[in-house]
């Protein structure tokens, strides 16, 4: 039998916090789903940052998070389509603008992407 962990999600923007049981070998986002939980979500691939969460307690295992630098990892940042629980948890959706600027924004910081203009131009 597989264990299962009590997983609490705070969604911050809408002031709702989510409590469902969540087996450690599915993923967060979709079992939260199945027990009702209507959670922000893009890509269900690891690769944005649309479901990012910062963890308060707890432990869980993210292998396939691309969307998400090592430093962020570290910093206790996680995606819940791709998170596996590994104890009982807490953790609050973050705005997906702030943690991809976090995660991009040293590439994307030189200001306003204007169109029209060749290549070779600045």
């Amino acid at each position: 039998m597989t264990k299962t962990h009590i997983v609490k999600i705070f969604d911050r923007t809408i002031g709702k916090q989510y409590i469902v049981e969540v087996p450690e070998d599915q993923y967060i986002l979709q079992t939260a789903e199945q027990q009702d939980a209507n959670l922000p979500f893009l890509c269900r691939n690891g690769a944005c940052t649309s479901c990012a969460v910062k963890i308060i307690s707890g432990e869980l295992a993210q292998p396939e998070a691309m969307g998400l630098s090592p430093k962020l990892k570290e910093r206790g940042y996680a995606l819940l389509c791709v998170s596996y629980p590994r104890s009982d948890l807490e953790v609050e959706t973050q705005a997906e603008d702030e943690v991809y600027q976090m995660q991009f924004g040293r590439y994307f910081a030189r200001g306003r992407v204007r169109f029209g203009l060749p290549l070779d131009e600045d």
